[in-house]
């Protein structure tokens, strides 16, 4: 499945929650993610994040979607990151 995740997470686990984010997938932009990953590893990825939270005042929102064909992106300004693989 292709996700986008979006954090918001207080100061002192930003860099935490970046870390552990980065290792599943693609970091776009401050505190959003995207890329493929599958239910195991995402069910990972937030258990994980979980840990590092506090389910007070901190959220973590994914948006799913089969494919990432079936998502229209636009960027508008410089792509922090280009995700195209060459090979």
């Amino acid at each position: 499945m292709y996700v986008i995740l979006v954090y918001d997470v207080g100061e002192k686990r930003v860099g935490k929650m970046l870390k552990l984010c980065r290792k599943y997938l693609n970091w776009i932009q401050n505190s959003v993610f995207e890329g493929e990953i599958s239910e195991v590893k995402l069910l990972e990825l937030k258990l994980s994040a979980q840990n590092i939270m506090d389910e007070e005042t901190d959220s973590l929102i994914v948006f799913k979607t089969r494919q990432e064909k079936w998502l229209e992106k636009e960027i508008v300004g410089k792509e922090r990151q280009n995700l195209d693989n060459f090979l």
